[in-house]
């Protein structure tokens, strides 16, 4: 007898993306339309404008769509559809493996950082620097709040890469590590940990030394480790 599990519910953010796809694939949305701006897909969905950010990157990740900085949302020319129904599927089905989602995150953004660190300028340290200062006076918000700030910080990184690939993997990682993190940011020190962490990293680009970068990474994700030690007895 096959064995089935039972299904999981799909979360607001994958149902965002199952109707654009469907919108997509079924050519409501043809190649090179433009989507409604974020402020606009949130009131028509009826959701905060950080989900439907949260589509549209796993969407841009997955090829349906291109996102411009500045301009908008496009839909790309696909040569083999993607059926709507599997979006959800590709983008989640690794995110409830603690382990394997807390390895490829190791590997991706150590790479990603240090792809980073020779092409920031001391301007962008500064605005990096103005983001660690937020984040740091946030520790009171609540853990998606805080997650939002922590996903902006790691996002400028990832834009500062002198890889392009190594800047879609960053947001691939920050989508496959939301729910994971989400857990993590409600234990006691964890935002203070992703605080000091993140200051330790910055301290290193900004003297730009590789080798306290490398020990610096290796510090946050020794401390993360730990704390997705703790979720995995307590899941």
């Amino acid at each position: 007898m096959i064995q089935i599990e039972p299904v999981k519910r799909l979360t607001v953010t994958e149902q965002i993306m199952e109707q654009i796809a469907q919108l997509i694939t079924n050519g409501h949305l043809e190649p090179g339309a433009q989507l409604p701006n974020e402020r606009e897909l949130a009131e028509r969905f009826s959701v905060t404008r950080g989900r439907v950010r949260e589509a549209l990157r796993a969407l841009a990740l997955i090829g349906l769509i291109t996102i411009k900085a500045g301009e908008g949302s496009f839909v790309n020319k696909q040569e083999e559809p993607i059926p709507s129904d599997t979006i959800a599927w590709m983008f989640h089905r690794e995110k409830h493996n603690l382990d394997e989602v807390y390895a490829a995150r190791q590997l991706i953004e150590t790479e990603v950082y240090l792809s980073a660190a020779g092409q920031l300028t001391e301007e962008e340290l500064a605005l990096l620097d103005k983001k660690l200062a937020h984040l740091s006076a946030s520790v009171h918000m609540d853990a998606d709040a805080f997650l939002q700030l922590l996903d902006d910080f790691d996002l400028r990184i990832g834009e500062r890469s002198d890889n392009r690939i190594f800047n879609k993997l960053m947001q691939m990682s920050i989508h496959l590590r939301r729910e994971t993190s989400l857990k993590l940011l409600r234990v006691p020190g964890a935002k203070e940990n992703s605080v000091k962490q993140r200051s330790a990293i910055l301290a290193a680009l900004t003297s730009r030394d590789k080798k306290q970068l490398h020990a610096a990474l290796k510090g946050l994700f020794t401390s993360s480790k730990q704390f997705y030690a703790n979720i995995m007895k307590t899941d």
